[in-house]
């Protein structure tokens, strides 16, 4: 049996068990695929870097949101702006566009949000049925992760919504809706990495590719959520859990010696961004933990609530944007809508750190 077939399998299992137990509100997509525990790298191996006492007491020490300084990352008295926010599924898979502005994929309006410099939002691709999240290449093509809709979906159009991975401008194109055997996509696509050869790697559960050919099986026995490629797109790093692996990119949707690259401090983690010094910056429910290109912990940017998303943006790419998760209305109480009756809110923080001038993220 191929690894699509077993990681199908194993994602109709586990789904089956999720709908026969009483599930959360909503189930984090690396757990679809194959749900294992993470393994965390054996000591002194895999590059990674045990976290010590001391980086412990530090995320502990600061309160929700209140950001202390991180050499080289960010300086003291710096703090979060709230940029936005929206009820339902309204944003995820931030990124920077080419004039320093943020674009979200919002899957329950089918919409890619621009919002710019001055925190005014627009629309700037519509009727994007599905979209969950989004990635640019080296060329400008933004692509899009589109998925199927959950239960208590409301749009009338909810039966024509496919899994596919789709370029949205500067024009439209289907990378892929289907396996390389041609038979139809089954997984909803999560996070989302474009290799500027025309393919783009993504992730549920498993890594995958999307190419010319269809979409493949890149690696399982892994519980992945967040993508994204080192400065120079030589490694590919994924989140798994509460550790980071990392892959060789060889070629168009050729990975090798995958390893354990680091150990998160708290928590999984979700999304995924890089700086010019090639630091990682890992969403979880505590904030932005931050690791260097060696996989070791530098600190925690505490954020105002639980973060999916993260991004460098601006016009010298100076300034870092998360995605929290929820919002709250004008009388302090949460926003609770759409199908995984749920809000988003975005902010934005000023760094030393700077994000890759010539890579959206």
């Amino acid at each position: 049996m191929n690894r699509k077939a077993v990681c199908a399998i194993l994602l109709w299992l586990a789904v089956s068990a999720l709908m026969s137990a009483p599930a959360p509100a909503q189930v984090q997509a690396g757990q679809q695929c194959r749900p294992v525990a993470p393994t965390a790298p054996a000591a002194g191996g895999g590059g990674g870097r045990a976290v010590g006492a001391q980086g412990q007491e530090r995320a502990q020490a600061a309160p929700r949101g209140e950001v202390t300084p991180i050499p080289g990352i960010v300086a003291a008295g710096s703090k979060w702006t709230k940029v936005w926010q929206a009820g339902g599924n309204s944003a995820d898979g931030i990124l920077a566009e080419k004039d320093g502005s943020v674009l979200v994929a919002q899957e329950d309006f089918d919409t890619v949000l621009k919002i710019d410099k001055d925190d005014k939002a627009s629309v700037f691709v519509s009727n994007a049925k599905g979209v969950g999240s989004l990635s640019m290449d080296r060329q400008g093509n933004l692509y899009g992760a589109h998925r199927t809709e959950r239960a208590g979906s409301t749009k009338p159009d909810k039966d024509s919504i496919m899994n596919a991975i789709t370029i949205l401008s500067p024009t439209r194109k289907t990378v892929a809706d289907k396996w390389t055997d041609g038979s139809t996509l089954n997984v909803r696509p999560n996070d989302l990495a474009a290799d500027s050869q025309g393919g783009t790697y993504f992730t549920v559960g498993c890594v995958y590719y999307a190419g010319p050919s269809g979409v493949s099986v890149m690696a399982d026995n892994i519980n992945t959520n967040g993508i994204i490629f080192s400065p120079d797109d030589k490694t590919l790093y994924v989140t798994n859990g509460g550790t980071i692996v990392a892959f060789d990119v060889t070629g168009p949707g050729v990975l090798s010696n995958r390893r354990n690259f680091a150990t998160l401090q708290t928590g999984s983690g979700d999304g995924l961004a890089v700086d010019t010094e090639g630091r990682l910056y890992v969403t979880s429910g505590s904030g932005v933990q931050i690791l260097d290109k060696t996989g070791g912990y530098l600190g925690l940017i505490p954020t105002p609530r639980s973060v999916i998303s993260v991004a460098f943006a601006g016009a010298d790419k100076k300034m870092l944007y998360v995605v929290g998760s929820g919002a709250d209305d004008s009388s302090g109480q949460p926003i609770r809508e759409g199908p995984q009756q749920t809000a988003a809110t975005i902010y934005k923080l000023p760094t030393i750190a700077q994000g890759l001038k010539d890579r959206a993220k």
